[in-house]
């Protein structure tokens, strides 16, 4: 694996020390460049946790991936070029305020002159830059976020919804291992209480907003604006490689 192809394949053209500043420009990119997808789960292509394996996916194939290829690789990524990185797990809040499985979402925490931030690119529309441990709001064109402690190892990851604070998922800053995810990996690319395993899902951040491709629905969102476009399932290749540069 190589530091610098993975930092072309996410438009960053440049090494730098291993500063606050460069940590977001690296998220940030990353986020452009790199979509969240399940298209390997739908195809039922086994998702194996190796970070090697994720760098030929994401790096040499051009393709995304969910959130243990995500945050799996950049974690490798931080490490190389010199943040005090770990992974953590998270627990996801749904919609209707129950709890995805305990500990499935993978994440990862930087250290840097003592501060910690959560830097999160394997969640889909969700902040573009790090976030403090400290519950310093943090704002982006995606909206407003905070983390808020629970326990001494415990937060709770939020955003602001019509003026209230929505628990996104829930972190603990105990550090894991990636293959410490190997059963969340197995139960989220196979079973059908998954999200992932519903319908095919694309997602990559732009300067202005997000495309989506859920199903086969193609939502563009620019700040305000949101474009909801129906696709035949013949048009989806066309769309994943227009939007998303996949070529599956």
């Amino acid at each position: 694996m190589d530091q610098h192809h993975y930092l072309q394949r996410i438009g960053v053209t440049t090494d730098s020390l291993p500063t606050l500043h460069y940590l977001a420009h690296l998220q940030e990119q990353h986020m452009f460049h790199v979509p969240f997808e399940n298209l390997d789960v739908i195809k039922q292509t086994p998702i194996v946790l190796d970070t090697e394996r994720f760098y030929a996916k994401v790096v040499n194939r051009f393709r995304g991936g969910f959130c243990y290829e995500l945050n799996g690789l950049f974690h490798w990524l931080l490490k190389t070029v010199g943040y005090d990185g770990r992974l953590l797990a998270a627990t996801v809040q749904k919609d209707d305020g129950t709890w995805a499985l305990e500990g499935s979402h993978a994440t990862n925490m930087v250290t840097i002159d003592g501060l910690s931030y959560l830097v999160d690119v394997g969640f889909g529309d969700s902040i573009r830059q790090p976030i403090p441990f400290s519950g310093e709001i943090i704002t982006d064109i995606s909206g407003s976020y905070r983390l808020t402690l629970l326990t001494d190892q415990t937060y709770d990851f939020q955003k602001q919804q019509n003026g209230k604070w929505k628990t996104t998922y829930r972190v603990s800053t105990v550090p894991k291992q990636l293959q410490d995810f190997q059963p969340m990996c197995e139960f989220n690319q196979t079973s059908p209480l998954s999200p992932f395993t519903k319908a095919r899902l694309a997602t990559i951040a732009t300067k202005d907003g997000r495309i989506t491709l859920s199903g086969s629905t193609l939502t563009i969102t620019k700040e305000q604006d949101k474009k909801k476009i129906d696709l035949q399932e013949q048009d989806i290749d066309e769309v994943l490689d227009q939007y998303f540069h996949i070529q599956l």
